[in-house]
């Protein structure tokens, strides 16, 4: 995957607030992974959600560790 194919996604942590751009690789399609805070290195859980028909991102939603998303 090259760089030029992810989609950045602005988002904020759900722990510090602090504002940084997602990279997000939209070939994977829909799934859920984990990443850490940029600032604080929390773990964000991350909900992506690609369209199948376009392959674009549709969504992406953030939680806390113990969120359920």
């Amino acid at each position: 995957m090259n760089e030029e194919d992810l989609a950045s996604q602005p988002v904020h942590c759900p722990y510090c607030d602090t504002p940084f751009d997602l990279q997000v690789d939209p070939s994977q399609g829909s799934h859920v992974t984990w990443e850490d805070c940029p600032c604080c290195c929390a773990p964000i859980q991350l909900r992506i959600e690609v369209s199948p028909s376009s392959g674009d991102v549709e969504s992406v939603s953030l939680g806390r560790d113990d969120d359920v998303l």
